[in-house]
């Protein structure tokens, strides 16, 4: 009798599993057939150059993500990537900095969507002259494995304040699209220092306090030779910069605004890029425990940054506040007035 039973039990918990993987495998499917009535999206013109005439349908790529992974993870031979159609394409789009601006953030965003591939890690193949003598095509294998029809986008946030960078970027592809990610100036060096003073406090290092090296205890001005403040001089880099590019191949990201309001920001980047607009407020969502946004890409995979992201700034003397936000003013005007673009600071 109670060998009966046990069978009895162990079959009805095969039919409610093959229950509950039906339904979730009908959800991915409905899912999928919904998003497929989208219309499909030409990418002829893109990016000023002359590529294929073909169209394609944005939800096939979304359902080739998780190919593409395998191939990140390098599950794959040569016959594969040949038989996908897949190629390791330069970035037709580069996130070039700013350092503690968002770059993380806005990549990962940006990634979202269907037509975007990223470079997972920094490849520092412009700034780093070690790098760059290897030449175009080491670079070019740095890059993640996409379809003809994707764009790559790769992020190193050195590339704005390192001298060399403009030039060799424009060797490479003159009309490339580049992104400033850019927060308010004083706070954008505080973070910069509070990365560095948990670095040091890792390996049980002292380090100075962020007021004696933001300011000259010489001269009782803002020291431009500290490294955290001399970044967010944003126009000085930039005007290098407009030596090889005009203004209209750059677009400023609000790193301040995409902490709160993602959505916007990220609308603003698909029309730089010429994307049709795929991202949505369903892709983001926010974790109260973390105090960001996180990113949802289907009703299976969500994904948060990582954990050292959102640093607790340490407290800075108000006065020295002031002094570095007094300091920054007329460069932040000349910034707005160079990109056209007016931001909240102080």
């Amino acid at each position: 009798m109670l060998f009966k039973q046990q069978v009895w039990l162990r079959q009805k918990l095969l039919v409610l599993g093959s229950l509950a993987v039906g339904s979730l495998l009908y959800l991915v499917a409905r899912v999928g057939s919904l998003d497929r009535l989208q219309p499909v999206c030409p990418i002829e013109g893109r990016f000023g150059g002359t590529r294929s005439q073909a169209e394609f349908p944005l939800r096939a790529l979304q359902f080739k993500r998780g190919l593409l992974h395998e191939f990140r993870k390098g599950n794959t031979s040569k016959e594969q990537v040949h038989l996908h159609d897949l190629v390791q394409q330069l970035p037709k789009a580069i996130i070039i900095g700013v350092r503690k601006g968002g770059t993380r953030a806005l990549l990962e965003m940006l990634n979202l969507h269907p037509a975007v591939v990223k470079a997972s890690q920094e490849i520092h193949f412009f700034d780093n002259d070690e790098n760059y003598a290897k030449g175009i095509e080491w670079y070019r294998k740095k890059m993640p494995f996409s379809y003809p029809q994707q764009i790559t986008i790769e992020k190193s946030p050195a590339y704005f304040i390192t001298e060399e960078v403009p030039e060799r970027i424009y060797r490479m592809n003159s009309s490339i699209k580049l992104l400033i990610i850019v927060r308010e100036p004083t706070t954008r060096a505080i973070s910069d220092y509070t990365q560095v003073l948990e670095g040091k406090e890792r390996k049980n290092k002292t380090y100075y306090k962020f007021e004696k090296l933001a300011i000259d205890p010489n001269t009782c001005e803002v020291n431009t030779k500290y490294k955290a403040v001399r970044t967010s001089i944003y126009t000085k880099h930039l005007e290098r910069w407009l030596k090889y590019f005009p203004i209209e191949q750059f677009h400023v990201v609000d790193g301040d605004r995409l902490i709160t309001e993602p959505l916007p920001e990220l609308q603003l980047v698909e029309k730089f890029l010429n994307l049709p607009p795929r991202i949505s407020q369903y892709n983001l969502y926010f974790n109260a425990t973390r105090g960001f946004y996180c990113l949802r890409f289907n009703i299976i995979f969500n994904k948060c940054l990582a954990g050292s992201k959102g640093r607790i700034h340490p407290e800075v003397d108000p006065s020295v506040i002031t002094k570095l936000r007094k300091f920054f003013h007329p460069f932040n005007q000349k910034f707005y007035q160079i990109t056209g673009r007016t931001l909240n600071w102080p």
